[in-house]
């Protein structure tokens, strides 16, 4: 999926198999069995073929299975600096920002159980 697409992020699960797809098409790419891979990252071999088959293992383990393989400076392009948005910085006078201020929530229109028209008629009587 590209970045700028417009199409909703497919779920979770399927983005952990995707990753442990990659992870493991890389660790075969450098002719490593797991048991290697989890000798060089210090884990268990169990934690790798939970990483590979898309499980959810820790954030330890996928930071220690990247480090492994090189690729910790892949995590750049992951998380882009926040510090680097000149926009906001000149609206702010060069100032850091320190907190979030959420938007206010637009008031919501009162509640009713429905249109007048389909309420019952009382002044028919009983």
């Amino acid at each position: 999926m590209s970045p700028n697409s417009t199409l909703a992020p497919p779920p979770l699960h399927t983005a952990l198999r995707e990753l442990g797809v990659r992870l493991a098409d890389i660790r075969l790419s450098r002719n490593l069995t797991q048991a290697q891979l989890a000798s060089e990252a210090g884990i268990s071999l169990s934690s790798i073929k939970r990483l590979e088959a898309g499980e959810n293992t820790s954030l330890d383990t996928f930071l220690r299975v990247l480090r492994a393989l090189g690729l910790t400076d892949h995590l750049a392009t992951l998380l882009p600096d926040p510090a680097v948005r000149p926009v906001e910085r000149v609206q702010r006078q060069g100032r850091q920002r320190q907190r979030a201020r959420p938007g206010t929530p637009a008031p919501a229109a009162p509640w009713t159980w429905g249109d007048a028209e389909d309420a019952p008629d009382d002044t028919q009587g009983a």
